[in-house]
C-alpha cells in the first residue's frame, strides 16, 4: 500500500485524487489547499487541511500547483527526507526543496475538473526521481492508474511539454478562432466536428506531415488573400499569416 498526500486543489489534483482513491493498492491520506471552499470537492476522499504545516508524512507527497509556486510550496512541507514530487511538465525536478527526496509524477494530459470522460489508464505518466528506490515507487504508483509509465529526465520532459503545447494548447486556440468565425458569420460550428475528428485521426494514422492539406500547402495565393480579407480580428490575421508562412516553409510552395 502506497500512502499519498496531495497538495493543491486544481484540475490535476482532483483527477489524481479520484484515480488514486479508486485503487486498493494506494490511499490518499491528506489533501492540502488554500481555502475550505477549494477543498470541498475532496471532503469525502481524504482528510483535508488549509495549512500545509498540518500535513503528516506519507510515502509520496504530490505537489499539484502552478509552476511558479512549486518551489515555495515545496519549502513549506513540514517534514524532511520523504519523497516529494511535482506534477509539472515544464519545471525541473531540482526546483523542489533540497530537504526532500525529489521526484516528478507528470500525467501528460490536459485536465478539466468537470471532464468525466478522463480515462487515466490511457494517459502516459512520466516519472523522474533522485534514486532507484524512489523511481521504483513512482513507477509502481503510476502503474496503478496508467498503462503507460515512462522514466524520463527533466530535459526530455520539458521538450515533450513544449510539443504538447503545440499539439494541444495551440490547436485548441485554433478551434476557438474557428468557433469565433462561425459565430461572426452565423454558420453552425457543429458542421466542423467531423472535420476536426478526421484531422486528428489522419494525423495519428498517417503522420501529420503526410496529412497536411489546404491553400497554404497548395500555394493558392488567391484563396489566402481572400480569406485574410474575411478576417476582421487583427490577431486572427497574424495567426493566419504565421501559420501560412510556416506551412509554406515546410512544403516549399511558392506564395
Amino acid at each position: 500500500m502506497i500512502e499519498v498526500n496531495i497538495v493543491g486543489t486544481g484540475n490535476v489534483a482532483w483527477h489524481l485524487a479520484k484515480a488514486l482513491g479508486a485503487q486498493n493498492r494506494a490511499v490518499v491520506m491528506q489533501v492540502a489547499g488554500r481555502t475550505e471552499a477549494s477543498l470541498e470537492p475532496f471532503k469525502n476522499m481524504a482528510r483535508h487541511t488549509v495549512s500545509i504545516e498540518e500535513l503528516t508524512p506519507s510515502d509520496v507527497t504530490i505537489i499539484a500547483v502552478s509552476d511558479d509556486v512549486i518551489a515555495e510550496v515545496s519549502s513549506q512541507i513540514p517534514f524532511d527526507n520523504t519523497l516529494v514530487v511535482h506534477t509539472s511538465g515544464y519545471t525541473a525536478m531540482s526546483t523542489l526543496s533540497r530537504k526532500h527526496n525529489k521526484g516528478v509524477f507528470y500525467p501528460l494530459q490536459s485536465f478539466s475538473k468537470d471532464d468525466t470522460s478522463i480515462n487515466f489508464s490511457e494517459i502516459p505518466i512520466l516519472v523522474e526521481a533522485d534514486n532507484d528506490e524512489d523511481e521504483k515507487t513512482l513507477r509502481e504508483l503510476g502503474a496503478m492508474i496508467s498503462n503507460t509509465v515512462q522514466v524520463i529526465n527533466s530535459t526530455q520532459r520539458r521538450q515533450l511539454h513544449l510539443a504538447a503545447v503545440f499539439a494541444n494548447n495551440f490547436t485548441n486556440h485554433c478551434y476557438t478562432i474557428a468557433q469565433d468565425i462561425c459565430e461572426q458569420y452565423e454558420v453552425d460550428v457543429k458542421t466542423l466536428h467531423p472535420l476536426i475528428l478526421k484531422t486528428a485521426q489522419k494525423a495519428l494514422e498517417n503522420g501529420p506531415k503526410n496529412s497536411q492539406t489546404g491553400p497554404a500547402k497548395r500555394g493558392d495565393k488567391a484563396v489566402i488573400n481572400n480569406q485574410l480579407d474575411l478576417l476582421e480580428n487583427p490577431d486572427h490575421k497574424d495567426i493566419y499569416n504565421a501559420l501560412t508562412k510556416a506551412i509554406h516553409t515546410t512544403y516549399g510552395k511558392k506564395l
